[in-house]
């Protein structure tokens, strides 16, 4: 239709460039056209005064309108307008046909004639693009162009051979389809790099265009969010190569739960409570209730039923589950099958954790005998993960010393060198004022947060906080609240606790797995028989607890400062949650296990490998990363590090870590894991001194999976097809449309192209607006009386 009003096709017109043919200049057109709408608006302003009533005012002006539109469109056809055009040259151009080869090609959606239809008989995506390219599209493009045809899955790979006619390649697909076994099978879909492979493989033959035919499942490591990346758009634009998509599957299924994603952290300590926060989709099943279940292997960690949110909409949970006991975990996260659900393989996605047994040591500082420093002592000493060493200021001169690894430790009072503080990983602060520590140990616990990446927990008491003078020293800033600066804070008088909406979801505050429980749970708990005003909280920190006392004011307040983390518990009376408690109550102990393992775990090793991802979906491309720091945390930039990486079938490798260029203490490797698997990968750092002592260890697991990708957003991925198009100067195509694409491809820059000139004067649509501008002037001026 667009043709017969319009005689060229659309891409004429979007790929083209408008000129005047006439032999006189345009800017003489522009004046003439201005001279006469000018002069008829003369002519009428004159003629209104004794024009008929009715006709002098806004209907005067459309008539004007109307002759004006008239005059600019006949001026313009005087001076030729055209419009030329690059067109590739018959038969001297290649168009590149790739059809997708992968798994997800396999699922039995489409209609026989491509398209999906609830009536006719479903076939496979790839089935339904082979009957798309036997039914006319190769045939088309054969007539005017050379067709090479590439299968695209992992790898991109040409399937006709140079001397084959189109005909014949859609032979060979067919066989690719039914009768070879070859598809569609593959494990993986990687469009980004099937594109990067073709644009530099066909750099110096003449490719006038690229047709794809695909559901769009682009799963490459390589690609952010799973889309094209830069690098293959310049390399198509570099070539003016355009992309023209053809879209197979649903857009959206009618019954199906996926899992998008579950955030866990890659280590553990052992027997601690984790949380994962677990998000998915669902279409078909809106105001359901599903099962959300955490798995190591078939031992049942957490359930939970949720209620399913709208089709489309992305929805979190979180989770809480115990890590158990030592050792590397595959953690899986499942929701249940539905009634009709469609594809079941996207429910469930796998996290590895490295769970360990080794101990997190804990620096209690205490300035005075007290029950806090009874209890918290108590509740750790059940907690295997967990080591506190003790010192507490039984008279002015004097320490008593707890949890002591030998006899020096701690002999000489609190650390006064950074090598014997950093040798813990958390630090509790307990009622002692600012004034007990020198201004060098000052300084020690803020490097201990800041650069060794410890956590440092204050607590209230009679010297503590504001009353301690903590608010004029050096280390204020380690407050997750504004101290006040006034005397009295400490009040020993009553108060109730209760958690706020962040304590709600906190791991730290959880007694109880379910969160309405948990939340009335910290409603009656005894209360506190003192607290302490710790300030208003600081931009940044989090308050997860607070105490009622004629007043709401921070109970329990986080925040991160530079690699480590710090807290404030505002009171001296946990133990009452412990004394007037039932005896099987373990609410008060495992608060104080939770919140000091929280304190403790992510305190840093002196070596911290890392990697982008642990789970490698069809690719073994990684970068292996670590940071190697000395004993005073500084960054042991010429440090020799090794890995040592145990995989599959009795893999065994060393491999050498080299320095980032710019940044001191970071080395790294480019490695590959070239079988499916579980693999492990110790990294130990080396001084290159002439001790050559060993700084530290690190371990990091990983695993490769092939074909788990393809279950996922199997659905047709039409935004990433019709950018992809977009973006390269191509366009996305529906099945009932092909019929005009051999025509259309014609218009490209890429390739052996010409430029043609075509003439616009003559368009049907130029005669039947002018047509209608004369008709309306005529009609307008009859009903209103002035012909």
């Amino acid at each position: 239709m667009f043709e017969f009003f319009f005689k060229y096709p659309i891409p004429v017109f979007t790929k083209g460039k408008y000129i005047l043919l006439g032999a006189w200049p345009g800017w003489l057109l522009a004046l003439l056209t201005a001279v006469a709408i000018g002069g008829l608006a003369w002519l009428i302003w004159r003629q209104i005064p004794e024009a008929a009533p009715r006709i002098r005012n806004w209907r005067a002006w459309l008539v004007w309108g109307l002759e004006a539109a008239m005059v600019a469109l006949l001026l313009t056809l005087l001076w030729e307008p055209a419009i030329t055009v690059a067109e590739l040259k018959s038969q001297q151009n290649i168009i590149a046909v790739l059809v997708d080869d992968s798994r997800s090609m396999g699922i039995r959606d489409a209609g026989p004639d491509g398209a999906v239809s609830r009536d006719a008989p479903a076939v496979t995506r790839e089935a339904a693009a082979v009957t798309t390219l036997e039914d006319g599209l190769l045939a088309g493009l054969g007539k005017k162009f050379q067709v090479r045809v590439y299968r695209l899955d992992a790898e991109l790979t040409r399937l006709d051979k140079p001397n084959e006619s189109a005909g014949s390649s859609a032979a060979v697909l067919k066989d690719l389809a039914s009768e070879s076994g070859l598809g569609p099978n593959a494990g993986a879909t990687h469009i980004n790099a099937g594109l990067q492979k073709l644009a530099a493989e066909t750099s110096d033959l003449p490719v006038g265009a690229v047709v794809l035919l695909t559901d769009g499942a682009e799963n490459g490591s390589g690609t952010a969010g799973g889309g094209i990346d830069l690098e293959t758009i310049n390399a198509l634009h570099n070539r003016r190569l355009p992309v023209h998509t053809v879209g197979f599957g649903k857009e959206k299924a009618a019954h199906d739960l996926e899992m998008d994603d579950a955030v866990v952290a890659a280590k553990a300590m052992a027997d601690s409570r984790m949380t994962a926060t677990v998000s998915f989709h669902q279409r078909g099943y809106a105001g359901q209730k599903a099962t959300l279940d955490v798995k190591d292997g078939d031992k049942l960690l957490a359930t939970k039923a949720v209620t399913l949110d709208k089709d489309g909409l992305d929805q979190s949970e979180t989770m809480f589950f115990n890590a158990g006991e030592a050792g590397v975990k595959s953690i899986g996260f499942v929701l249940e099958g539905l009634p009709n659900e469609e594809n079941t393989l996207n429910n469930a996605v796998t996290r590895l954790v490295d769970v360990s047994a080794e101990p997190r040591r804990i620096l209690y500082v205490e300035g005075e005998p007290r029950w806090e420093f009874k209890f918290i002592r108590r509740a750790e000493a059940q907690d295997k993960g967990v080591q506190i060493v003790s010192m507490l200021r039984t008279t002015e001169n004097k320490i008593y010393r707890q949890g002591i690894a030998d006899p020096s430790e701690l002999a000489d009072g609190f650390p006064t060198k950074a090598e014997d503080l950093f040798k813990y990983q958390a630090i509790l602060i307990g009622s002692v004022e600012a004034g007990y520590f020198t201004p060098v140990q000052q300084e020690l616990l803020r490097e201990f947060v800041d650069k060794r990446g410890g956590g440092l927990l204050f607590l209230g008491g009679r010297f503590s906080l504001g009353v301690g003078g903590w608010v004029s020293s050096g280390d204020a800033d380690l407050f997750p609240t504004f101290l006040p600066s006034e005397k009295g804070t400490f009040k020993r008088e009553n108060a109730t606790v209760q958690l706020t909406a962040a304590g709600a979801e906190s791991p730290i505050t959880r007694i109880l797995d379910d969160r309405a429980a948990n939340m009335e749970r910290w409603r009656k708990l005894p209360y506190l028989n003192d607290y302490q005003d710790p300030g208003a909280p600081k931009p940044g920190a989090t308050v997860l607890a607070q105490m009622i006392a004629g007043r709401a004011m921070p109970l329990l307040v986080t925040q991160n400062y530079g690699r480590g983390k710090t807290a404030v518990l505002a009171t001296s009376g946990t133990w009452r949650w412990q004394m007037n408690a039932a005896p099987d109550d373990p609410s008060h102990d495992l608060f104080w296990q939770q919140l000091l393992r929280w304190l403790a775990a992510d305190s840093p090793g002196q070596v911290v490998a890392t990697l982008p991802q642990q789970t490698l979906m069809d690719e073994g491309q990684l970068k292996l990363t670590a940071v190697v720091r000395d004993k005073e945390f500084s960054a042991a930039a010429d440090a020799k590090v090794t890995a040592h990486v145990i995989g599959p079938d009795g893999l065994s490798e060393m491999v050498d870590l080299t320095p980032v260029p710019n940044t001191p203490g970071t080395f790294a490797v480019d490695w590959t894991a070239e079988k499916p698997g579980s693999y492990v990968a110790e990294v130990t750092a080396d001084s290159m001194g002439k001790d050559g002592r060993e700084l530290g260890k690190d371990v990091v697991d990983f695993r490769r999976e092939d074909g788990v990708a393809e279950n996922f957003h199997t659905e047709q991925n039409r935004d990433l097809l019709e950018k992809l198009s977009q973006e390269t100067g191509g366009r996305y195509w529906e099945q009932s449309e092909l019929e005009r694409l051999p025509r259309e491809i014609s218009y490209s820059e890429a390739g052996i192209s010409v430029r043609d000139t075509k003439e616009l004067w003559d368009m049907p649509v130029v005669f039947l607006v002018l047509l209608g501008l004369m008709s309306a002037d005529w009609l307008l001026r009859r009903k209103w009386g002035v012909v």
